[in-house]
């Protein structure tokens, strides 16, 4: 049974919450403030789409909205596919992807082990708060094969996951890839092994090469540090195979330079959950549509799909997007090219 405050609680909780996110600065309010590179900010970053809207005051409108509604039937969960890891622990040559959860995926490429946005919690939020894990991590954590390097696409609690870093730093002690701003967090937590790249900058790891690319979203752990720290998706280039993993975005049609500049991709990773707040085009979330359109901008050649179904944080139905998607992809004529994962399934590429 999934826990909820009652009625009377949430609406006063999401009064206050609504009081505080109107009176928090936006960082993306000031276009004139702008230093260096065209999504630096004198203080924080912005995204570049002309027509981005994402307020702290419409946030706040929401957050009211949804407090007073009732809770949409999401209908019945996914079912996660057993996966003990043994394959992927003696798998030191075929490229692999394995989706674990919501933007967590394991990949094997070039004999390198690759976690992004890792999260093995039962909450996505501060001190065991926030919503909860609907279903069990595809693959046990202590059934993972080492890991040597961390993605991490931007600092939201369901992406970057203070629990989860600290057992992978202590345990496997991988590289952490970060956006830009965010490796001090690491640091003043003990995580030393962690290298920050600005959009378009890359760094060379075994053999690999990590490049930070854009992404429409946004950032902050607290009201306080809103936007103060970048957002990205990635693009891993190996020997012979490519990927790009979109972490979290909104759709834009300037997202296509990523794959002007660095595809096509063999793979490209991109969410399809976390929409329904808003009824025609969510700034900060793809549609399963436009994550279609993003896919073919990207020139990417087989879509897995992440991002939906893992956590009580969307109020779509659990088989919505993964059916919307593939309607998409039969009205483009391009269905054999969706790999869409159970949880805890693993495929090559």
């Amino acid at each position: 049974m999934v826990f909820r405050w009652p009625s009377f609680c949430r609406v006063g909780l999401a009064l206050l919450l609504f009081a505080a996110l109107v009176a928090t600065p936006n960082a993306l309010a000031d276009p004139r403030a702008l230093e260096g590179p065209n999504h630096h900010l004198a203080r924080g970053f912005r995204n570049l789409d002309p027509g981005y809207d994402y307020t702290m005051l419409g946030r706040a409108v929401g957050v009211l909205r949804r407090a007073v509604q009732r809770d949409p039937d999401l209908g019945p969960r996914p079912v996660a596919m057993a996966n003990d890891g043994a394959v992927l622990r003696s798998n030191h040559t075929q490229p692999t992807v394995t989706w674990i959860g919501h933007a967590t995926l394991l990949i094997q490429l070039d004999g390198v082990n690759i976690l992004t946005d890792p999260i093995w919690s039962d909450h996505t939020g501060p001190f065991g708060l926030g919503p909860r894990r609907l279903v069990a991590p595809g693959l046990r954590f202590e059934d993972l094969p080492p890991i040597h390097a961390v993605i991490i696409s931007h600092d939201h609690y369901d992406h970057l996951d203070w629990p989860t870093v600290q057992h992978l730093a202590s345990t496997h002690h991988p590289t952490f890839f970060v956006p830009l701003g965010l490796a001090k967090w690491f640091v003043d937590r003990g995580v030393h092994e962690v290298v920050e790249l600005d959009w378009w900058q890359r760094a060379v790891f075994r053999g690999l090469t990590f490049v930070a690319t854009p992404a429409q979203h946004g950032s902050g752990r607290s009201l306080t540090d809103q936007n103060l720290r970048l957002w990205a998706s990635w693009v891993v280039l190996g020997r012979e195979q490519r990927l790009f993993f979109a972490g979290d975005t909104g759709y834009t049609p300037a997202l296509a330079a990523i794959g002007e500049r660095l595809g096509p991709f063999d793979v490209a990773a991109i969410p399809i959950g976390g929409y329904s707040a808003y009824h025609d085009h969510h700034p900060n979330h793809v549609s399963p549509e436009e994550a279609m359109q993003l896919f073919e901008d990207v020139r990417g050649r087989l879509f897995v799909p992440m991002h939906w179904g893992t956590f009580a944080l969307n109020r779509e139905p659990f088989r919505e997007p993964p059916r919307r998607l593939l309607d998409e992809a039969l009205r483009r004529g391009v269905e054999e090219r969706i790999a869409l994962l159970s949880q805890g399934q693993s495929i090559r590429w």
